[in-house]
């Protein structure tokens, strides 16, 4: 193998590619990066055989041929060098890269060792606009969950039905889901391993339009044109979320969301973590009073809002609360409420496709 191609473009596509590595593998072929090279293109492949990123550039082939080269060495060295021509040639094993006055010789690994990804299947395919799905990644895999106790929680839900799409996250304190319509044939379910949508959204650009989504037996497969990014699907009963999100509330305020925030941040700065981060909203009078209580003393906030039915006195995890308001756009936001043992349900007002979940913290009414 022999190739000549432009150092910052390899740069690029080595980080985007890095993604797939485990830092933590027990395989050591799995440390590194396949590079074949074949008809102006030189491919490059990582997985750790649960993500496998592929990815397409334009080189000049002077000689066609595959090596498999370890990924943080490969890596280093091509972000050193500079913007400039690289030749990579491979003998026996043995990987030659030069660009300009620099020259370096590694030791390359078995190519034909290294493990296939899935190919894609396009019965069960759809497309979906770029922009749609990052915020879709965005407003929702923060709510998986990050410990593998229920490995379940650790994915998004895809779902389609009757051409709606939505993208549902639960961790059993807080759920988002988003939702939207897109033309698909079929009907899908699937669940999506978080990790792998945080890769994703690092990976996408801001050209693509659309992303080619194709699932088979197990795995998922995301093509972006120059890159395909696949996956394997986690297995299991997803809870029904649908029950948990109730219509019916018996308070409801819309506040403006960067006021709210603001208060809700401050308020935070003293609800430490051993507390759960613990801060009390006192609804009344269309004001929306935040507190917070600890040893080291004391904060109290107030926010105007426009209020629908009973005063409340209800508490929660200030972190839950701010990741799903962080994950909205809208200038006002709705927060309704079922008495304070019951979840919040938030949304931004104008946008009926997004709705966050919060369960509250249990308190004895004198602690308010």
């Amino acid at each position: 193998m022999k190739i000549t191609v432009n150092q910052n473009l390899l740069s690029n596509h080595i980080n985007i590619v890095q993604k797939g590595v485990s830092a933590r593998t027990t395989l050591q072929i799995l440390d590194g990066i396949l590079l074949e090279a074949y008809d102006g293109k030189l491919k490059m492949v990582s997985t750790d055989l649960e993500i496998g990123i592929e990815t397409y550039l334009d080189c000049n082939v002077i000689e066609e041929g595959s090596i498999v080269i370890n990924s943080r060495i490969f890596g280093d060295i091509i972000r050193k060098l500079p913007n400039s021509i690289v030749t990579i040639e491979v003998k026996d094993n043995n990987v030659n890269i030069k660009c300009e006055s620099s020259e370096f010789n590694i030791l390359g690994n078995n190519p034909h060792e290294y493990p296939q990804l899935p190919k894609i299947i396009d019965e069960n395919s759809f497309r979906i606009p770029r922009d749609l799905f990052k915020n879709a990644i965005k407003q929702t895999v923060f709510a998986t969950a990050k410990d593998e106790t229920r490995p379940i929680l650790t994915g998004v839900l895809l779902e389609i039905t009757d051409n709606k799409c939505s993208f549902v996250a639960l961790d059993g304190y807080r759920l988002a889901l988003r939702s939207m319509f897109i033309n698909v044939n079929n009907d899908i379910k699937v669940i999506i391993p978080g990790r792998v949508l945080e890769e994703l959204n690092k990976i996408l650009g801001e050209d693509e339009e659309e992303i080619l989504v194709s699932t088979s037996t197990g795995n998922i497969i995301f093509n972006m044109g120059n890159t395909i990014v696949t996956s394997r699907l986690l297995e299991g009963q997803f809870l029904n979320y649908k029950d948990i999100i109730r219509e019916e509330h018996k308070t409801k305020i819309v506040v403006n969301r960067k006021n709210f925030q603001d208060g809700l941040e401050r308020a935070s700065l003293l609800a430490k973590e051993e507390k759960a981060n613990l801060v009390k909203f006192n609804i009344y009078d269309d004001e929306v009073v935040i507190k917070s209580n600890t040893e080291i003393g004391n904060v109290y906030e107030k926010i105007s809002s426009k209020q629908e039915g009973d005063n409340i006195n209800i508490a929660f995890n200030s972190k839950y609360i701010l990741d799903g308001i962080k994950a909205m756009d809208a200038e006002e936001i709705e927060l309704s409420f079922m008495g304070s043992l019951n979840p919040c349900i938030i949304r931004p007002v104008g946008d009926e496709n997004y709705t966050y979940l919060v369960l509250p913290v249990r308190l004895a009414q004198d602690d308010y």
